[in-house]
């Protein structure tokens, strides 16, 4: 374990770094950061999925990037991530609408499908991110030049609290991600139960603690 300060370094994950800070956050009722999020991502991809090459989960940061950035700099972010192999892309959006800062005060779960030819998005409070999903689904579109590709918002078990957010989007890309692997498509699958949600945090601190003492 490295340090800085009071916060040192807990998990260092292939490209994942989580401090004390970042892992204080699941301890409670708390708005998880993009750390956190960027490195389930990364378990999810490496660990989880094995590297399938139909899955393909874009760390909060570039999708922030992408979102901020014109569409003729989109590919700078994508190119060197995306195979002509992936078939589900996995987008963690914020709301921060702001390049000097990090921050923002809800996470949403966009994915696109290649075999359904749809953009779509799932939102714990629906409504919050739905300009936004569907600005950055347009241009994920004209980055890949499709132009007959839908957007869709399935039913989604909403949030009962202002801070799940993260949570949410995590458990719903692991949902989602399992479906997809089986069935080559994300509709049809089924809505997130409670129990899963509320036992994320417990179970993050467990794959997190024996993740470190193999590190």
């Amino acid at each position: 374990m490295s340090r800085r300060g009071s916060n040192p370094v807990v998990l260092n994950f292939h490209e994942s770094l989580l401090r004390l800070s970042d892992i204080e956050l699941l301890n409670g009722h708390c708005w998880l950061n993009d750390s956190v999020i960027s490195f389930y991502f990364e378990y999810l991809e490496i660990s989880r999925y094995r590297k399938n090459p139909a899955l393909l989960f874009v760390p909060p940061q570039v999708t922030q990037c992408i979102k901020l950035s014109p569409s003729t700099e989109v590919s700078v972010f994508l190119e060197p991530l995306i195979s002509n192999r992936c078939r589900f892309i996995f987008f963690a959006l914020n709301d921060n609408e702001q390049t000097e800062v990090s921050g923002g005060s809800h996470w949403s779960l966009l994915v696109f499908s290649e075999p359904e030819r749809m953009v779509f998005h799932f939102d714990s409070s629906k409504g919050s991110n739905c300009e936004q999903a569907m600005e950055f689904g347009a241009k994920l579109l004209r980055y890949l030049r499709l132009s007959s590709y839908g957007f869709r918002e399935p039913l989604c078990l909403q949030q009962s609290n202002g801070y799940d957010c993260g949570i949410h989007v995590m458990c719903n890309a692991e949902n989602i991600a399992d479906f997809a692997s089986k069935h080559q498509k994300v509709e049809g699958c089924s809505v997130l139960k409670e129990d899963i949600v509320q036992s994320k945090r417990h179970n993050l601190l467990n794959l997190i603690t024996n993740l470190a003492k193999t590190s």
